[in-house]
């Protein structure tokens, strides 16, 4: 019997470390999204780069506490919420709360369609996942094109759902304050290991039940 549950526990260790390196492993593909160019560009091996406009934050860049602020470096992502929501939908904590919304509804700022959450890699961007640094649908789409966010990464409601059916968890995110690479450029990087300062792992992390007092995001 003592045999039976060492082997057990080991099988679970086993198939719990495979898990946690499915985050670490970087599938085929980045996302590279620039802040002076406010646009994010999804690349691909053999295939061609897909470019979409977003919003970054007009507060500015950084990873800090109460700063509103969208953090620079590497990222990964690590949830995908909202598949096969209509676009539109209104996300509260994470949840559809049943509302759609139409695209630059005045008086409305929610967040709507698809969440896609982002850890930070660095220690430069290490408070990102509790910030709840996401990239999402925004209603604001008037807005999309130049800062307008409380930290997180804006896009159109369409343009969101696309990215969020072409990403993987896993995926490395790459957040730049200068223009966008050349297409040459950015599927070369795809080859390289990302950053030798990287954090490959968060693992005390939990997932917050609801936003941090401090948090970037609007939920």
């Amino acid at each position: 019997m003592l045999r039976f549950c060492v082997a057990a526990l080991a099988l679970f260790a086993c198939i719990s470390l495979a898990r946690s390196a499915e985050l670490l492993t970087e599938p085929a593909g980045r996302i590279i999204i620039s802040v002076r160019d406010q646009k994010l560009t999804f690349v691909q091996s053999g295939v061609k780069p897909i470019t979409y406009r977003v919003s970054t934050s007009k507060f500015g860049l950084g990873d800090d506490w109460g700063r509103m602020t969208t953090p620079l470096g590497f990222l990964q992502i690590v949830q995908k919420i909202g598949d096969n929501a209509p676009a539109g939908a209104v996300f509260h904590n994470r949840h559809w709360t049943g509302e759609i919304l139409q695209p630059n509804v005045p008086g409305r700022d929610p967040i709507v369609t698809r969440i896609i959450w982002l850890r930070g890699l660095e220690m430069a961007n290490a408070h990102a996942f509790s910030r709840c640094i996401y990239i999402h649908g925004t209603p604001q789409e008037k807005m999309i094109g130049r800062p307008a966010s409380y930290g997180c990464i804006r896009m159109r409601s369409n343009d969101v759902a696309a990215l969020f059916s072409r990403v993987t968890l896993g995926t490395i995110v790459q957040i730049v304050p200068d223009h966008l690479p050349s297409a040459k450029q950015a599927l070369t990087a795809l080859v390289r290991p990302p950053n030798d300062g990287m954090i490959l792992a968060h693992r005390s992390e939990k997932f917050p039940a609801t936003v941090h007092k401090n948090s970037t995001a609007r939920l």
